[in-house]
Order: structure tokens, then sequence, then C-alpha cells
């Protein structure tokens, strides 16, 4: 149980730092966390006329690769369905979206814009 809470503490403050890097690039965060019974998205945020679902990608160094690259294509359907979820709930159908994933490496981070399209 520890272990799993230190795993969502250490993400937590990823996400956090993501967020500030996200707001540095012109980004205005909506909402962190998402959930739903689709699933969870780690950033909601708008940047010009796009609302922005990013998902975000830590590793502390490249032995297990790039961190984007664990955004496949079953977390792209997750992230896919928990947006739709949301402009739904939200009752925002006709706002453009995209999908970004921030990828922090060894403390480098990096945006990857329009890292993917919807898949429904």
């Amino acid at each position: 149980m520890t272990n799993t809470y230190n795993k969502r503490q250490i993400g937590a403050g990823y996400e956090r730092q993501a967020g500030a890097y996200l707001k540095e690039q012109g980004y205005d965060i909506v909402e962190y966390n998402y959930r739903c019974r689709k699933g969870e998205i780690d950033i909601i945020a708008r940047e010009g006329d796009y609302l922005v679902f990013c998902e975000v990608k830590y590793r502390r160094n490249g032995d297990s690769g790039d961190p984007s690259e664990a955004v496949d294509i079953r977390k792209q359907r997750r992230i896919s369905g928990c947006a739709a979820y949301y402009l739904m709930e939200k009752r925002l159908p006709e706002l453009p979206c995209r999908f970004d994933v921030v990828s922090i490496l060894a403390g480098e981070t990096i945006l990857i814009r329009n890292a993917f399209d919807f898949i429904g």
C-alpha cells in the first residue's frame, strides 16, 4: 500500500511540474487528474481556441526508453474515451480539442503537441 501511495505522490509532483511548464508555454490549466468511469486524464488545459488533454509521463533515466513511448494505442484509446466523456459531461461538443504528451526524462521536459489523434 505504501508503494502505491508513494508512486501517486511522485506522479502528482511531476504532473504539477508539467503543469508549470505548460503555463510557461502559454497554456491555462483547467483541471488536474480528471477522473471518470472511462479513466483519468492528467491535465486538461486551454491553449488558444483548443481544449488540450495532456498525458504526463516521467522516467528517471532512459533505461526503460522514452517516457512518451508509454502512451501506446491502448492508453490513447483510454484517454480518448475519457476526453469524449469530459466533453459530454461539460456540454462542450463543438470545442476543438487535441491530445498532447508531456515527457519528463532525467529532468528534461519535452512537450509533444498533437501527439495523437482521437481514437473512437
